[in-house]
């Protein structure tokens, strides 16, 4: 009796132990990281200013290719992603008008859906690896961007939202990056020297921001980081009793 031999399936490269497909959130982590130190030297109108549109609409699906979900939960993330990924590359000016706003409104729909994504493989493993720090790390900044949304939404909404002392605001129209520094200013605590919240709602929002990030660092970072240490130490081999 023959055997029927069996068809391998071809592994890719980011598929093998150890390639690309176990550092998903590193890589998303360094790409929101490069995102923040390169964003002050984009100027309008430069070639800088298209690469880094570019590179925020590809932010996009990093973040849906960072998320291992089913298929039906993946295609909703895809039909998301495709809008906030047009409004970052095509509307990325805060002050563009109702288009705008409702780019933007995709644009924080979609960071909630990953962050609640990530949120769930995050903590719900059940080994702490380096991995998975980097993971929540990485929703620690996808929170900061989502509030930044939410103030740029505010500010077209209310165009008094948010008081701009013009010593240290140089520029007359307010950009996204604004908000950006606003947004990690107070989830830090740290403060956003220049602006200040003035309307109730932008200080309703301000005060939710700085909880949730008062309290992810004090309770959720620190419990994987405490786990991480736990798993981390090497156990003990068996023990043989020499009496016998």
């Amino acid at each position: 009796m023959t055997s029927v031999p069996t068809i391998r399936r071809k592994t890719w490269p980011w598929e093998k132990k150890g390639g690309v497909a176990e550092h998903k959130f590193f890589l998303l982590f360094v790409y929101l990281l490069a995102s923040l130190i390169y964003y002050p030297y984009v100027q309008e109108g430069t070639f800088s200013y298209e690469l880094f549109r570019v590179g925020s609409s590809a932010g996009i699906f990093l973040a849906v290719y960072a998320v291992k979900v089913r298929r039906t939960l993946l295609i909703f993330a895809i039909l998301l992603a495709i809008p906030a990924a047009l409004q970052r590359y095509l509307l990325f000016r805060a002050d563009a008008g109702v288009f705008s706003v409702l780019g933007t409104l995709l644009n924080f729909a979609f960071d909630v859906f990953i962050v609640v994504l990530m949120f769930r493989r995050v903590f719900a493993e059940q080994q702490v690896r380096s991995e998975t720090i980097f993971g929540a790390i990485c929703i620690y900044l996808l929170i900061g961007y989502s509030f930044a949304s939410i103030y740029a939404a505010l500010d077209n909404l209310q165009p008094r939202a948010f008081y701009f002392d013009p010593v240290t605001n140089l520029q007359t129209v307010h950009n996204r990056f604004d908000f950006i520094y606003y947004s990690f200013a107070t989830m830090t605590s740290m403060g956003a020297a220049g602006i200040t919240p003035v309307t109730r709602q932008a200080r309703s929002f301000t005060i939710i921001e700085t909880t949730l990030g008062v309290l992810y660092l004090a309770v959720l970072i620190a419990r994987l980081m405490a786990d991480y240490r736990v798993s981390s130490l090497p156990r003990p081999g068996p023990t043989h009793d020499k009496s016998l």
